[in-house]
């Protein structure tokens, strides 16, 4: 978070470092307003804590100690009778409300996700993944074993990248193509919005068959099933041809050097000379000025084993891999667009 925004600045040192450290009692504090439903609860209108508490089968007088808690964060407003409603924030914890605000919390507030990271120390040290440790293999081996967090998962990205498809749509000239092959599109939300903006070109969705199983619903939704085909593989093995845009967002961060070189080598033998590839990827700056990708580089250190990058970092990646590096385009959010071509 840029401090300099929040006023927390102001505070002398000692109590900006404990703001720090205390910060994960509100992430738990969120989650178990997510886990119990609470903003389900309060669609209807107010509720008392007893009623709650029923409802959720909780201790009421405990509850209420958490409602008004989340009273005074702004989540709830508690009225003279004592019952409860939702404020603006509130209703954006409802499940299935715009921005995936509860699924996003319930993965990265989850015990798995918080117990996985707190092997920083242990990534830091080795170098290796902490989530591997943790989990006792790679987190998206265990996302594969797991469906109903792969889901929650998918809809975290969402929730997490949410006002990046647009900014990517607006900001590049995807008209120009004929078709685009999302790499590793999981439910194909950055699919959607492009394809929602520029009425011409259709789309491939392509990654794991456990990924895409919920990327039906989501098309339909937006109206998109005649112009988008879903391909389940892995882009391990192979990507589809034929495409004037292969779109990878925020694949490449996710992985060890030679593994972009598989991932990157594969897009490369299925594009043609007039093929555009696009990372999208957060580019840190040269310098150490605040920038959210590098609280997200330790993401990737201690979650799959991948890394964000500078400009310079990707030129020479994508050198490495057979391509030439053509723009850097900024979006109106913090991912840059990536534009290379086969060198």
């Amino acid at each position: 978070m840029d401090q300099s925004k929040t006023g927390a600045d102001k505070a002398p040192p000692h109590l900006q470092l404990i703001e720090m450290a205390r910060a994960h009692w509100l992430s738990r504090i969120a989650y178990v307003a997510a886990k119990l439903g609470i903003a389900d609860h309060l669609a209807q209108g107010p509720r008392k804590a007893e009623d709650l508490a029923a409802v959720t089968k909780t201790d009421a007088p405990s509850l209420y100690r958490l409602l008004r808690t989340l009273a005074g964060l702004g989540i709830l407003a508690e009225n003279d009778r004592h019952e409860f409603s939702l404020t603006p924030v509130g209703e954006a914890l409802k499940t299935g409300a715009p921005g995936a605000a509860r699924a996003t919390i319930l993965t990265m507030a989850s015990d798995w996700w918080v117990g996985a990271f707190q092997q920083l120390l242990y990534s830091v040290e080795t170098g290796k993944s902490g989530f591997e440790k943790y989990l006792g293999m790679p987190v998206f081996d265990w996302l594969a074993q797991n469906p109903e967090q792969a889901s929650l998962f998918s809809e975290t990205m969402i929730g997490v990248h949410g006002a990046e498809p647009a900014a990517v749509a607006a900001s590049y000239d995807f008209a120009r193509c004929g078709t685009i092959i999302d790499v590793g599109g999981a439910t194909g939300h950055l699919l959607t919005t492009i394809l929602q903006r520029h009425g011409g070109p259709r789309g491939i969705l392509y990654d794991l068959p456990h990924v895409v199983c919920d990327a039906p619903a989501l098309i339909a939704a937006h109206d998109l099933t005649d112009r988008v085909s879903i391909i389940g593989g892995s882009f391990f093995d192979a990507v589809p041809e034929g495409g004037d845009a292969y779109l990878l967002s925020h694949i490449i961060h996710d992985w060890s050097e030679d593994q972009c070189m598989t991932i990157l080598g594969n897009c490369r033998r299925a594009m043609t000379a007039e093929a555009r590839l696009l990372l999208i990827e957060m580019v840190l700056p040269d310098d150490n000025r605040f920038h959210p990708g590098q609280i997200l580089d330790l993401m990737m250190l201690v979650g799959p084993g991948g890394r964000e990058r500078t400009s310079a970092e990707y030129r020479q990646l994508l050198d490495r891999a057979g391509f030439r590096m053509t723009a850097i385009i900024s979006t109106a959010s913090p991912i840059s667009i990536i534009e290379a071509v086969i060198a």
